[in-house]
């Protein structure tokens, strides 16, 4: 077992060299920041017990599946972000499914802002004494009224330092846990305590499961609506940075504790990986805390941001990104008070899905029209994979 001594300093040496003036700085990193900030908003969090539950064994091969489609996914994204750059983007066809997806993306990012921060709560009252959904709730709901304000006070580059230092300390509790669980791992190894729990999930449950789960690697979508801030290529470079930074982190959680902890000893809900952690050290426990509640905190400044522009550039200008904000604290709220945290999940996944549908599609006509036919038929399985999320994603719960 790695000493709690270890996983301090993995996460102060982190914390330090993301903080170095030159790393924040690079544009390119910057550029990374946003849907970084998104992609591991909770997966981390929620993903691997969920994971581990449901498919025993076979969760770091899920979890390869799910990281390797959202890749596909962005994609789709980057190709119509270098096309739209070429102005390729001609035609009512592509107009209006473009105009479409716009508006599909917009209501996604209200669904998954409640989903960060019900998570938020969920966490961040989990070490507390308190009791029930009400005061997660709150919690959320006082949160959530925060980040509206600050957007529609100062606007997307105030939420964009919020976010940078959010994500640091998210990657620097990510690096301690992780020199944790090597430990934990490496100990149960040398012992001969690797478990091979057989999933309790099968066949076309297995599938629509995990294409409910789509939503824990989603958000470098963030990138296409940053123009503003960043060109074309960067913007592209960027996001495929972003997904194999998150793909690397999120396949090194999977596999440190899929074959390490039982997963009859599960209690299945959106905290469970804070009492698989205090088998690790007594100190994982309030990192995690710390580290969900950076993770949420960040993932749902990037949305809110990424919704005020998404909203403002698809009306033309006729609704602001504060008006935008406002109507979004709406939704989030009714989520917030109406639904549990996996319903929200299977909610933005599908959310998600009908978005990189109508991207999937563009993409296709966009190929297509280039003289591309290979291409094209990738995208229109893509095309066909997102409308299979739409149709027939599952919760959790369900």
């Amino acid at each position: 077992m790695i000493p709690s001594a270890a996983i301090l300093l993995a996460l102060l040496v982190t914390g330090a060299l993301l903080l170095r003036p030159g790393l924040r700085e690079w544009r390119y990193w910057r550029a990374m920041v946003t849907p970084l900030a998104s992609i591991i908003g909770s997966g981390f969090l929620v993903l691997g017990p969920i994971l581990m539950h449901a498919y025993g064994a076979w969760a770091p091969a899920v979890m390869l599946g799910l990281c390797a489609g959202a890749y596909l996914f962005g994609a789709a994204i980057r190709f119509n972000i270098a096309e739209r750059e070429d102005g390729q983007m001609r035609g009512v066809l592509l107009t209006g499914l473009e105009e479409i997806s716009s508006w599909a993306l917009a209501f996604a990012y209200f669904v998954s802002v409640a989903y960060y921060l019900n998570l938020f709560g969920a966490f961040g009252l989990d070490l507390l004494p308190f009791e029930g959904d009400l005061w997660p709730r709150v919690l959320t709901t006082v949160v959530l009224l925060i980040i509206i304000v600050v957007g529609s006070t100062f606007g997307f580059r105030s939420l964009e330092h919020l976010e940078y230092g959010s994500v640091t300390v998210k990657l620097a509790i990510i690096a301690g846990l992780l020199v944790g669980l090597a430990g934990f791992a490496a100990g149960k190894a040398l012992g001969g305590g690797l478990i091979l729990d057989p999933p309790t999930e099968a066949g076309w449950a297995a599938l629509t499961l995990a294409f409910g789960l789509l939503i824990t690697v989603q958000g470098f979508e963030t990138s296409r609506y940053l123009g503003s801030e960043y060109d074309a290529g960067l913007r592209i470079r960027s996001m495929r940075g972003a997904q194999l930074l998150s793909t690397a982190i999120y396949l090194v959680y999977i596999v440190l504790i899929a074959y390490v902890f039982p997963a009859a000893d599960l209690s299945l809900s959106e905290t469970a990986i804070i009492d698989l952690m205090r088998r690790v050290s007594p100190i994982l426990p309030v990192m995690l805390v710390a580290a969900a509640l950076a993770a949420q905190f960040s993932a749902a400044i990037a949305d809110t941001g990424g919704s005020g522009g998404l909203i403002m550039e698809a009306s033309g200008g006729r609704l602001s990104e504060r008006m935008a904000y406002f109507v979004l604290g709406a939704v989030a709220l009714t989520l917030t008070w109406t639904a549990d945290v996996f319903q929200i999940i299977t909610y933005a996944s599908r959310a998600f899905a009908a978005y990189y549908l109508l991207q999937s599609a563009i993409a296709m006509v966009l190929a297509a029209r280039r003289g591309r036919p290979a291409l094209a038929l990738g995208f229109a399985v893509l095309t066909v994979l997102a409308g299979a999320v739409v149709i027939f994603g599952q919760s959790v719960a369900a």
